[in-house]
């Protein structure tokens, strides 16, 4: 382990090893210290989104993340109400069900396999830091302390983030609903379907599988809600999934059991001095529509290539600052769209929850509402604000174009984003593009040299665009506009 990497990153979750591989892979000195020292059975998620799949694509292991799991082509939110992902202007139209360590176990992998120094048995007790640098205070699974100096931190080290709590910064907000309870079984006679979620009169039950027999289940009693730390018995998780689903299910071989109770907070600002925070970290939600995991690693795609880019010398004034303009208005959305849902889900009268059903049907008929539902919760719709005077595209997320690179190859646009460096589409058409969820768009673009620039970031957002060509007449001038922009040349 160095003595005095780059970045240090907190926490060995699907966040911290993404950010850790992201990091290690532009060439950044990284080391991740994690408390655990092994592998998990259990798991706190277990959908990753289509937004995610195509920031897993950028990087090369889409493919192997989806052979852990099982593709999900509807999302069923309450009562008869479905959100539809088939249509998604997307390689990936569906979300897949797969427990978080299936994910962790592929990010480790990337991260240790680009240089990323993985450091596991290991707390971080402790973190200061100067105009200089980031000291964090570490101890050892045998007592042993040190410190760890770096240019900078990164705290993705869940919601009780010692991170966090060494900046001194608040976790505003509320518990949104009491008494859930958790149960790792096996089941003696399975669902059909992959996923199994209802929300009624009694209450809310769900059942996920994790691939090798064992199945997750949530389930909260509207009758009753106990203090997080009573006991929880089968009988009860049971009880509730029959009134619930209408069965068991057959429940059986408890491997797991707890009662929690679910939070909305979001941390005030993601970045303090030198300093970052990621993940659970800065922002917690209730599990409505499978959103935690996913906007984490999305935290992690946004900062990494900023982090690199700070680190090598070559990031322009206010980059850093732009992960927390971008990605808190992000965790903000996302905490106040899961709580609807959630809220929805639960409502505890059952005229409200009759006028509910109606509604919820009638929107999910209407085939642009539906396309709406399904890019909130795959993530799609995410996007970043842009400044006064800035193109129509400029922060808008690149679908997955057909481009032919300079040698005359065709290639996908995310396949050349696994460089990790801008792309620059020339010759698009960008009235086309202005709009791309019209429909499947990733088919084709015409590369004809002669209008439109979309200078694509790594992360897979449009950082600038112009509708015509500029008047630059040699590679030079352009090369250097485009520098003056992004800092790094592109190609």
């Amino acid at each position: 382990m160095s003595d005095a990497p780059d970045v240090v990153v907190v926490g060995g979750g699907p966040t911290g090893l993404l950010l850790a591989g992201d990091l290690a892979a532009a060439g950044v000195a990284c080391t991740l210290v994690e408390q655990r020292t092994g592998r998990s059975p259990l798991t706190r998620a277990f959908a990753v989104h289509a937004r995610t799949l195509e920031v897993f694509d950028a990087r090369g292991i889409a493919e192997q993340v989806i052979g852990t799991g099982q593709r999900v082509a509807a999302l069923s939110l309450f009562g008869n109400v479905e959100v539809d992902l088939s249509d998604l202007p997307t390689r990936f139209p569906f979300v897949l069900v797969t427990p978080q360590y299936n994910v962790e176990d592929v990010l480790a992998e990337r991260a240790r396999a680009a240089g990323a120094a993985v450091v596991t048995g290991t707390e971080v007790t402790g973190l200061d830091q100067d105009g200089d640098g980031v000291t964090v205070r570490l101890t050892g699974d045998d007592g042993g302390r040190r410190e760890l100096r770096a240019a900078y931190a990164v705290g993705a080290d869940g919601v009780r983030s010692t991170v966090r709590d060494a900046l001194g910064l608040p976790f505003p907000g509320e518990a949104v609903v009491q008494s859930v309870m958790l149960a790792d079984v096996r089941l003696a006679d399975p669902p059909a379907e992959v996923l199994v979620v209802n929300a009624n009169d009694d209450g809310f039950a769900f059942i996920a599988p994790y691939g090798d027999g064992w199945y997750r289940v949530i389930a909260w009693d509207r009758r009753e809600q106990r203090p997080d730390d009573d006991p929880v018995d089968l009988d009860e998780i049971r009880d509730v999934a029959t009134r619930v689903l209408g069965t068991d299910y057959g429940m059986h071989d408890v491997r797991w059991m707890s009662r929690f109770h679910s939070d909305e907070r979001l941390v005030p600002r993601y970045r303090e001095g030198r300093a970052f925070l990621a993940g659970d970290a800065a922002h917690v939600h209730s599990p409505a529509g499978g959103q935690g995991m996913n906007t984490g690693l999305q935290d992690a795609a946004n900062l990494g290539w900023k982090l690199a880019a700070a680190v090598q010398g070559w990031a322009p004034p206010g980059l850093l600052d732009s992960y927390d303009t971008e990605r808190r208005a992000v965790g903000a959305s996302v905490v106040q769209g899961s709580g609807t849902l959630l809220r929805m889900a639960l409502t505890g009268s059952a005229a409200l929850r009759a006028v509910r059903n109606l509604a919820g049907a009638v929107a999910a008929s209407i085939g642009p509402l539906q396309r709406k539902a399904g890019e909130f919760v795959s993530g799609l719709a995410i996007g970043y604000g842009r400044e006064r005077g800035d193109h129509p595209l400029v922060g808008r997320r690149v679908p997955d174009v057909t481009v032919v690179t300079e040698s005359g190859t065709k290639t996908r646009l995310y396949e050349e984003l696994r460089r990790g460096r801008f792309v620059l589409l020339t010759g698009q058409d960008h009235h086309g593009l202005v709009d791309p969820w019209g429909g499947r768009v990733d088919l084709v673009t015409t590369v004809d040299r002669s209008h439109g620039l979309t200078l694509v970031r790594p992360d897979g957002y449009v950082g600038w665009a112009t509708d015509t060509r500029p008047m630059i007449r040699r590679d030079a001038e352009l090369r250097a506009a485009l520098i003056a922009w992004a800092g790094e040349p592109v190609r």
